[in-house]
């Protein structure tokens, strides 16, 4: 079996909080977005796009995210507000993975939102081959409207998903898969 195929046969999602330094490089970060973009894109439409959140970055938005959680909730403790804080500053790289659907007449909205999910998953396979850990992660701040214009999204447009990349402090045990024979029939 080659390499690559060994690297995959072993990818698993590592929680933020497990990634540290150091992350990905500057040309590092080019190549992952590169492939990230390699992905089906019927028509060509470019149905997505990314927001790459790092460095100081990341505590701003955590502020944001903490705002937002205490005036949602007014009963909640300290440690509850400083856990939204830290929510994206434990990897080094965060990508906000941006879906977009273009109005097509031949191309269905379906396979646009399908093709932002492939370059999430490009991008957990780009970490993985470079060495990295990561994990793709929506949450709360996906959908919440003050976080979304924080980051500059328009009214029609999705988070598709937040992909945590950094080097993995810890590996996390794998978790049951599903057996070939449950899940694959022959037509």
């Amino acid at each position: 079996m080659n390499e690559c195929l060994s690297r995959l046969l072993q990818r698993r999602s590592v929680p933020p909080r497990w990634l540290g330094e150091p992350g990905p490089s500057d040309r590092e970060v080019e190549a992952l977005l590169t492939v990230a973009s390699r992905v089906p894109d019927h028509g060509k439409l470019v149905p997505w796009r990314f927001i790459l959140i790092q460095g100081e970055a990341r505590g701003r938005l955590g502020d944001v995210l903490a705002t937002a959680f205490q005036a949602d909730n007014p009963g909640a403790g300290a440690e509850q507000i400083a856990a939204e804080r830290e929510r994206f500053t434990q990897a080094p790289l965060v990508v906000a993975v941006v879906s977009r659907v273009v109005p097509h007449v031949k191309i269905p909205d379906w396979e646009q939102v399908l093709s932002a999910g492939a370059v999430c998953m490009n991008l957990l396979t780009g970490a993985t081959a470079l060495g990295y850990g990561a994990s793709w992660l929506s949450g709360w701040a996906a959908f919440d409207r003050r976080v979304l214009d924080v980051l500059g999204l328009t009214p029609d447009e999705r988070i598709a998903g937040f992909v945590h990349i950094g080097t993995a402090q810890e590996t996390p045990p794998d978790r049951d898969r599903p057996s070939l024979s449950d899940i694959v029939t022959r037509f």
